[in-house]
């Protein structure tokens, strides 16, 4: 029996939002550590100071230097939070399909992923992940590193996967492209398959 639309909707909302509740406490944090750069003034007063020492008159030169330096980082603080909110998502996906068959939004409203094989589950929370997220967040990366138009076709190549991901569900096999590379798919827990006969009933005199 196929799963029904609006199930498998709600259990994916679920678990992006666990996702996005990880990447804004990403981004509070990653805005701690771009701001303690700023106002660490008196390591910044004291780099500067030798910068300006050191630069042979050259005062616009070592105040590019201090900013290309400061910029550097805060691009940095941004990349390991891009990072690391790909790597925990893949995480998620992969231990709870691996070890549990189903995610927390999947459990949530009764579904499954079968086989639940760890290879099977790493290949699915694989495609997952770059759905929703790896794409994206590697947009971002160029869009900070400077390269607008490289970011612009990988935004839209995001956006094609998202949806070429996300569209094979309303098919009459409701399997996603996750779950077609993977081969896997979405089932409801205790849902018979067609056809099946009911356990016999024990009789006691």
């Amino acid at each position: 029996m196929s799963v029904p639309k609006l199930r498998r909707a709600v259990a994916w909302f679920i678990d992006f939002a666990l996702v996005l509740a990880l990447a804004a406490g990403l981004a509070v944090l990653t805005f701690h550590r771009i701001a303690a750069l700023v106002t660490d003034v008196p390591e910044l007063a004291t780099r500067g100071g030798f910068d300006l020492l050191t630069s042979r008159g050259d005062v616009l030169g070592a105040s590019e230097s201090l900013g290309f330096s400061l910029w550097d980082k805060a691009v940095l603080y941004v990349e390991e939070a891009f990072g690391l909110l790909v790597a925990v998502t893949f995480l998620y996906q992969w231990l709870c399909l691996a070890f549990a068959g189903r995610t927390l939004g999947k459990g949530l409203l009764g579904l499954k992923v079968s086989p639940s094989m760890p290879r099977r589950a790493a290949r699915r929370a694989a495609v997952t992940t770059a759905a929703d997220v790896a794409v994206f967040a590697a947009a971002c990366v160029l869009l900070i590193e400077g390269h607008f138009v490289l970011s612009v076709l990988v935004w839209a190549l995001a956006v094609g996967v998202f949806f070429l991901n996300a569209l094979p569900v309303f098919s009459p096999t409701r399997r996603s492209l996750a779950d077609r590379l993977a081969g896997t798919a979405v089932t409801g827990l205790g849902i018979s398959k067609p056809g099946a006969m009911p356990p016999a009933r024990t009789s006691w005199p």
